[in-house]
């Protein structure tokens, strides 16, 4: 494999599995309520750290006056996030668009979205785009999925996707393969 830069690129040496996805929100509290009342988390640590005029540029790549709380949630079965609300004179208030760079939304499956999605237009603040979504023909090994995204009370962009109607779909790491051990990820991929 070559970078765009054309010199080939090596894997990670060791890589094991993801340990955990990191997003900042505005509002701690606020988005921790979310994602334990709605999703269904369980809120694992907090932790604080910073300003240091040093330690924050170098190590997060953020300005000196920078400080932040942190809380580390789960999602059962298999998914961890960290939740970040920095505070710093230089903080940027609107989040990226999905169609920006370092745009990104967070996925989750469901067993049913028409009744996920009755859920999420009764939640205060939440806005749900558009109606739901099917896959048909153009995408035929997802052909079946049934999807719709939505928007927190904050800005985070949300999917909400039911895989239960297609056919085939393809090897996606869920609860029925997470006790596979972490060898399954093959390096010829």
């Amino acid at each position: 494999m070559s970078g765009a830069s054309g010199k080939t690129l090596r894997r990670l040496p060791g890589l094991q599995y993801t340990d955990h996805v990191g997003l900042t929100v505005p509002n701690l509290e606020d988005a921790i309520s979310f994602f334990v009342e709605v999703l269904g988390a369980e809120e694992l640590y907090r932790s604080e750290r910073g300003p240091d005029a040093e330690f924050m540029p170098t190590n997060f790549e953020v300005p000196a006056d920078a400080k932040l709380t942190l809380a580390m949630l789960r999602l059962p079965p298999n998914l961890n996030i960290e939740l970040f609300e920095w505070s710093s004179a230089e903080r940027r208030e609107t989040p990226p668009r999905h169609c920006d760079a370092g745009g990104h939304h967070l996925c989750f499956v469901v067993d049913d979205v028409d009744e996920a999605v009755a859920v999420l237009r009764e939640t205060p603040g939440v806005r749900v785009l558009g109606e739901r979504k099917e896959v048909a023909g153009d995408s035929p090994r997802v052909a079946g999925n049934r999807w719709t995204y939505f928007v927190t009370p904050w800005g985070l962009l949300m999917e909400i996707v039911d895989r239960s109607r297609v056919a085939a779909p393809p090897r996606l790491v869920g609860p029925a393969d997470w006790t596979a051990t972490h060898n399954t990820f093959r390096k010829d991929v």
